[in-house]
């Protein structure tokens, strides 16, 4: 079953045309990473996804529904962790668990809270204010509070942006936990964490979805090396 399915999806800014006729499935339950270049068109694409901007033209169907006409519906099922660290720099870990839960209107809010705890092992910070904590601790906090409300999607905009090597192995841990059990879309400037993490991977250039594979067989395709030299061959039509 498909998660997310486009149909000839399309977004204009005036003359320019940002995302042209981008036809994608996405699995349930798949790590889908979508790469590109700055201006590729990756962004304007989450953010239709997202249900955050509207296309067009063209049609985006989440879990079958039609983002037309059932937007919040579709929002309910799905969240975001922005690259720009989403909590509430004032507030202690758990303060923040609990004002999102409250904003979601969780109703057994105190056992969804402890569940992310665990998960994402944060009892040792729980009464730090979020300020106070490293960028790898303030990553892991705003994932967990994007999965409060148990979305069947979640989005993950560079999530590991600035961190250190071990910060980012250890989010990476983290990401790979959600495998198989929600729908992950990544999108990342690393291309050693796209290779490691993805199921699939969609490349975009100048508005369009170039391919889509495997790092393995973006690798076999293109004859390079290894994967970064693979994404660049296609992200730039082999002109490098």
């Amino acid at each position: 079953m498909y998660s997310i399915v486009t149909k000839n999806l399309t977004k204009k800014f005036k003359d320019k045309v940002a995302v042209n006729n981008v036809n994608l499935q996405i699995n349930e339950g798949e790590l889908f990473a979508l790469l590109g270049t700055n201006g590729a068109g990756k962004t304007t694409t989450i953010k239709m996804l997202s249900g955050l901007i509207v296309p067009t033209s063209g049609d985006i169907f989440i879990e079958n529904m039609d983002m037309k006409t059932e937007p919040y519906k579709i929002k309910a099922i799905l969240n975001v962790s922005p690259q720009e660290t989403a909590i509430a720099p004032n507030l202690s870990v758990k303060e923040n668990l609990e004002f999102m839960a409250g904003v979601y209107g969780i109703e057994e809010k105190d056992k969804k809270i402890n569940e992310l705890i665990e998960q994402f092992k944060l009892g040792e910070v729980l009464k730090k204010r979020a300020k106070t904590l490293s960028g790898g601790w303030q990553r892991k906090v705003s994932i967990a509070i994007s999965l409060i409300n148990d979305p069947k999607i979640l989005f993950l905009d560079e999530p590991t942006l600035g961190l250190d090597v071990i910060a980012r192995k250890e989010l990476w841990k983290v990401i790979e936990e959600l495998k198989g059990r929600i729908t992950v879309i990544l999108t990342t400037h690393y291309m050693e964490e796209a290779e490691s993490l993805s199921d699939r991977i969609g490349i975009m250039a100048n508005g369009n979805l170039a391919d889509i594979g495997t790092a393995k067989e973006f690798i076999e395709k293109t004859g390079a090396r290894n994967f970064e030299d693979a994404f660049i061959s296609i992200a730039t039509g082999g002109e490098l």
